[in-house]
This record gives structure tokens, C-alpha cells and sequence, in this order.
């Protein structure tokens, strides 16, 4: 049976999910087979697995770091937000329930059972399992039922290592305040710290290093400095969802919906050097001088409509769309390009219909069945492969249906406008074909590099396993194991 760690943090976005992909990588290099875990995740974020359910897209990294194919059972709760104060329910990959907050917290408890059931099967299968915490165990209030940190830690008696971000501030105050506040018991499970995301001469922080030495009686295991190409892997949620902008011959704006969902479809353009890729801030107008406009996905369809709506966007978007310009709508953001949104039995929200854009004739009925399955596709317009997933409740149909955006098994995907300019879609991850991306750029009179998108996501992957190895006792590390 394998040994396992758990990756814990003085906060959410700290890093920890970097951390475990570059232990994974690099735990692998050593001769390991590993499996990453994370039992609970909040994110809209998610990747379809081999399996045929879904994941946080932060595990599928993982993953991807230890060579491995992505399985339920590395993420037996996924949280999906739809609201502020409601979420879709994953448990081993599939939906359960649609609960508010506290409802959530009332079921909670009942989710240990699955979360120890998928660990074990992983522990079966691997030589190390790597464990990754959900925001921090200095969240003493939700103690009683956590399954993410603490609760899952002693349940399972794994060793824990807490990571600081010290480009935040405070991270003194943050590792000894977590000691402070934690169980005896609870904190007899950490066995270190990290320091993470350090700019500058690490030397600068050595008496503030032997400070958090002394007051936790933790050991330290490295201050690991930024790493630049951080920007290059798919962020966990929306709170890393960053304006990335760069001089670029040719603008590509999207929408930065309020429950925008699986976002890292855009991560290719991101990284072509001659694509401007401009987020659109609420608040914000569609610039005038874009060549396509994305509405990406949403948790909830009905709700980003209104939202765009409050942001003035429908209206940007027919004048882009005036002056001659492209949109292209994936997913939720397909289904809002339509006549209209029906929802008759309140899947996502109240029971009730919104009115679309009107951009594509088609309409959208959300039925309770989701589609959750991995596809080989080839686009109509320049027959270029397309390897992609689709993750959506509803189903969309009309006359524009009559001219598919991709075809599966020679049936029909998507729709396209009649003037050819607005195009929809349920494939998620469709621009990592690489072929098919500098076509569709191509198009639209936009040059794409001629490289290939997985094989930057692994020299990246590559790098960040050298970066830790460089900065961190990793051996300490993985002989922590147990």
C-alpha cells in the first residue's frame, strides 16, 4: 500500500497546487508511481476523466505531472459554485445535488465515507499518494465536519506539510497563527512549512525563516522563489483568472462572466505571440477593434445573461457584430448566443426562460441528463482535427444547426450563423489541437506560432520539478511519506 503527504495552506491560493504537480513530476523522476488527491475541491473549473466523470482541472494537472490519466477518485467532491450562496454537488464524479451553502454543510459529514473510499483505492494502486488541502486548516469554525484538511489528515493519518505565500504578506503571522489556533491533536499532524512565491534575495527572509522554526517547532523545507511560468498551466478557479496582456497584432477579447466556467479553453491563445487576448472587466466595454469575441462557459447560463445584459455587453456585441466581426459562444456561452434559454424544471437556478442574444437560431432546454464525455471532433470549415471534452447540462437546437461548427462520428456539433461570422459550441478544450488553432486563426487573417500547446504545458511541467529541485529538500520531503 502507498505512502502519501498532504499539501496544506495558510490560505487558498498559496500555491499548493503547483506544489503538488512539482512533486508529482518530480516524485515521478525518482522512480515513483504517484497518484495526486484532493478530497474536496471548489472550482468551475473541471476536466473530464477516463472514467467518464468529472475533476477539479487542478488534479487533471496533476495528473498530467505524475503521467498519469485523470480519475474520479482524485477528487471525490468537486464543488461547483452556481451563486453566491449555492453549488452543484460532485461526489466520484458525478452530480448529486444542486444546495445552498448551509444545506452543504448539513451534508458534509456524510461525504468522509466516499472521500476515505477513493483514497484507498488510489493508496492500491500507487507507490505515493500526494494529498492536496482546500483553502486552510486555521478555519477552525468549520473543524467539526471538514473532510479537506484536518478532518481528512487525522481520518487518514497522513503527515502534513503547510504552505505559506509569502508574496501576499504576512506569513509570519499566517504559519503561526495557524499553530496557534489549531488542535493539539491537529497540529500534531504538520510535520513543516514552505515558503512559497519569493521575489528578491531569500536571504533577506532568514531571520523570519528561523522565527517560524522556533515558534512552531516545525521544520522548514525551503523558501521557493516565483516561478515565472506559472502563467503557463490552467488556473484552479476565477481567482486566478488574470489579465494577461501583451503586445499582439490582432485582438481576441473575451467575457469575464460572473460564474464563468472552464476558462483554460483560452489558455492556447494566451500564449500565441501574436494574439492580444483581452479580458473584459464588468464595467468594462467590448474594444471596437477585437477580430472575435468569446463568450466562454458558465455554471449558470440564465444568470451570466442577465449579468452580461447589466454590463451593457449584449449591446457591444451587436455593434461588433455590425462592423463585421466574429464571436464565438462555447458552451454556456453557445447556449446564450441562441433565441433563448429554458430551464422549465430549475436545474440551475429558478424555473422560468431568458431571452438569448438572438446572434444564433437556435434554443436551449436544460434537462437533468449531463454530458460528460471526451471527443475526437473535426472542424466543418477547415476539416483540421479537434481532440476535446464536453462538460454541459442542456441541449441546444435549431435551423442553425443545419451548418455544425464540428463534426463526431460525422454527426453534427454546434451551430454557425448564416453569414458565417458566429459560431457556437460544446467542446471545451477545442484550441490545444494545434492544427486546428492556427486554422481557425488563419480565418481570421491572425498568425499563429507553430507550436504545439501540450508539449509547452510539459516543458513547463519540467521546469517547475527542476525549479523545486533546486530550492527545496524535496528528498525531505517524500521521505516524510507514510
Amino acid at each position: 500500500m502507498a505512502r502519501a503527504l498532504m499539501i496544506q495552506g495558510a490560505g487558498s491560493d498559496v500555491g499548493k497546487s503547483l506544489i503538488v504537480a512539482a512533486l508529482a513530476r518530480a516524485a515521478t523522476r525518482r522512480g515513483y508511481r504517484v497518484l495526486p488527491f484532493k478530497p474536496q475541491n471548489m472550482s468551475n473549473n473541471a476536466a473530464v476523466t477516463i472514467d467518464g466523470g468529472e475533476i477539479g482541472r487542478a488534479q487533471a494537472l496533476q495528473a498530467q505531472a505524475a503521467g498519469v490519466e485523470p480519475h474520479t477518485d482524485m477528487n471525490p467532491v468537486l464543488l461547483k459554485p452556481e451563486t453566491d450562496v449555492g453549488a452543484q454537488i460532485i461526489v466520484q464524479g458525478r452530480r448529486v445535488a444542486t444546495l445552498r451553502a448551509r444545506a452543504y454543510a448539513a451534508m458534509k459529514s456524510s461525504l468522509m465515507e466516499p472521500v476515505l473510499e477513493s483514497f484507498g483505492r488510489l493508496k492500491d494502486r500507487a507507490d505515493l499518494v500526494l494529498v492536496e488541502g482546500a483553502g486552510s486548516p486555521a478555519e477552525v469554525n468549520l473543524r467539526s465536519a471538514d473532510i479537506a484538511n484536518m478532518g481528512f489528515a487525522r481520518k487518514a493519518n497522513v503527515p502534513v506539510v503547510l504552505v505559506g505565500d509569502i508574496d501576499r504578506g504576512g506569513v509570519i503571522a499566517q504559519l503561526i497563527g495557524i499553530k496557534a489556533v489549531l488542535d493539539a491533536d491537529d497540529a500534531a499532524m504538520i510535520c513543516g512549512f514552505v515558503i512559497n512565491k519569493f521575489r528578491g534575495d531569500p536571504t533577506l527572509f532568514d531571520n523570519g525563516y528561523r522565527l517560524i522554526e522556533a515558534r512552531t517547532s516545525w521544520r522548514g523545507f525551503g523558501v521557493l522563489p516565483y516561478f515565472a511560468r506559472a502563467g503557463e498551466f490552467p488556473a484552479e478557479d476565477a481567482l486566478g483568472l488574470v489579465d494577461a496582456r501583451k503586445v499582439g497584432k490582432c485582438k481576441i477579447a473575451f467575457l469575464a462572466l460572473s460564474r464563468i466556467a472552464n476558462f483554460d479553453d483560452l489558455d492556447p491563445l494566451k500564449l500565441e505571440p501574436d494574439v492580444d487576448l483581452v479580458m473584459v472587466r464588468p464595467g468594462e466595454a467590448i474594444p471596437g477593434d477585437a477580430k472575435l469575441v468569446i463568450l466562454p462557459g458558465s455554471k449558470s447560463t440564465r444568470g451570466d445573461l442577465t449579468f452580461l445584459r447589466a454590463q451593457g455587453w449584449d449591446i457591444d456585441l451587436l455593434a461588433h457584430h455590425r462592423r463585421g466581426g466574429h464571436v464565438l459562444g462555447v458552451c454556456g456561452g453557445y447556449q446564450m448566443l441562441g433565441r433563448s434559454v429554458a430551464d422549465p424544471t430549475g436545474i440551475e437556478g429558478p424555473a422560468g426562460e431568458t431571452p438569448g442574444l438572438g446572434l444564433l437560431d437556435v434554443t436551449t432546454v436544460m434537462t437533468p441528463q449531463k454530458t460528460l464525455t471526451r471527443v475526437a471532433a473535426v472542424h466543418t470549415a477547415t476539416d483540421r482535427p479537434i481532440e476535446a471534452y464536453e462538460i454541459h447540462i442542456g441541449h441546444t437546437d435549431g435551423p442553425d444547426r443545419a451548418r455544425p461548427f464540428a463534426l463526431i462520428s460525422s454527426a453534427p456539433e454546434g451551430a454557425v450563423s448564416s453569414d458565417g461570422r458566429v459560431y457556437g459550441s460544446y467542446l471545451h478544450g477545442l484550441f490545444a489541437s494545434d492544427n486546428f488553432r492556427s486554422a481557425f486563426l488563419a480565418q481570421l487573417d491572425i498568425p499563429a506560432a507553430d507550436q504545439q500547446y501540450r508539449a509547452r504545458v510539459e516543458s513547463a511541467l519540467d521546469a517547475l520539478a527542476d525549479h523545486i529541485d533546486s530550492h527545496l529538500d524535496v528528498n525531505g520531503l517524500l521521505a516524510l511519506a507514510r
